[in-house]
């Protein structure tokens, strides 16, 4: 028996060749997988030929300082004796200190508020509360730091000058809130912290909107509690989103500079204590940069390049805590 005899029409017949209709298709994703492909390459090459020139510029002052310029606080620009000195140390730690006073202020707040309107706030009152938060996210960074320097010095000066005051001779509490000055590291971090909780806000609001409500209900289900469904389900769920909103919030917390040089007080410093004026890598460069030049201009481009490795350093830190969450949350 052949095969014609098999088949009941004839032989089979050839499959047809391809089509302009079915090329196309692998034509347009091989091109957007290549579109895609550049402009990740272009990212990397921008940051590359950013950190480059940046410290191609930065060379003087850091042959000139050496391991200095990270270690020693000495920021003497313009010397009676002739020869300056540029230690970055009290604006790295200027710069740190108010991003984590910012952290420490903002993250509760941000998070309290995603799940407030996420889970508990009425229809009505969601959409206003969303709307003015939106709202501060856009406000520019001068007009915190103007309000900051015209409202709250003054009352923010004599409120910390009663804290001084209660912890005066109580051992390392009298250090942490010794002071009285309105334009301090607290109060930098203060508006910073009202500059980034819209950011996590917004961005924690919509991690927990992707929560799947069949794992709510569940919680529900088992007996838990509201705050316990929230603190287990949600919280849990999106542990690794949260993270990234909050690495986020620091990144723009760190790099803030008009707002932080209008109220920290520009006084390079080293203290334990919050109520202290201070400076940072960000405001020191938009307050003397216009003013510089030779090596006084390359040590402040240096502390561009500290702060440009810092936020490097900071996310990769911040992207394998995210990985590690979500392979745990994987397994799990």
């Amino acid at each position: 028996m052949t095969a014609t005899a098999l088949h009941p029409q004839g032989p089979a017949p050839p499959p047809a060749p391809p089509t302009l209709k079915a090329s196309r298709p692998r034509l347009a994703d091989k091109s957007f997988r290549m579109i895609t492909l550049a402009c990740g390459l272009a990212v990397l090459a921008i940051l590359a030929l950013i950190a480059v020139f940046t410290t191609n510029k930065a060379m003087p002052a850091l042959r000139s300082e050496g391991l200095g310029f990270l270690t020693s606080r000495n920021w003497n620009p313009s010397p009676a004796s002739g020869h300056a000195h540029f230690g970055g140390l009290a604006f790295i730690y200027g710069t740190l200190g108010i991003s984590f006073i910012a952290l420490a202020i903002s993250v509760p707040v941000s998070l309290g508020l995603a799940l407030f309107l996420s889970e508990v706030a009425p229809r009505r009152l969601r959409l206003p509360v969303v709307y003015v938060i939106d709202l501060m996210a856009a406000i520019p960074s001068v007009v915190f730091g103007l309000w900051g320097i015209l409202a709250l010095q003054k009352p923010l000066g004599r409120f910390y000058g009663h804290v001084s005051d209660i912890f005066a001779g109580v051992p390392l509490l009298d250090r942490i809130f010794r002071g009285s000055s309105g334009r301090s590291f607290f109060t930098a971090g203060l508006i910073v912290a009202m500059m980034i909780t819209p950011i996590i806000t917004s961005l924690t609001r919509e991690v927990f909107a992707t929560v799947p409500s069949s794992q709510k209900e569940a919680a529900l289900a088992l007996g838990a509690t509201r705050w316990e469904m929230m603190r287990t389900a949600i919280l849990g769920y999106g542990r690794s989103g949260v993270v990234g909103a909050v690495m986020l919030g620091l990144g723009r917390a760190m790099g803030e500079t008009i707002a932080v040089a209008l109220v920290i007080g520009s006084v390079p410093s080293i203290t334990l204590s919050l109520f202290h004026p201070g400076d940072a890598m960000a405001a020191v460069i938009a307050n003397q940069f216009g003013e510089s030049s030779g090596t006084f201009q390359a040590a402040l481009i240096a502390l561009g390049v500290v702060l440009f490795a810092i936020t490097i350093v900071i996310n990769m830190v911040a992207r394998a805590f995210v990985t590690r969450a979500e392979r745990a949350l994987g397994q799990a």
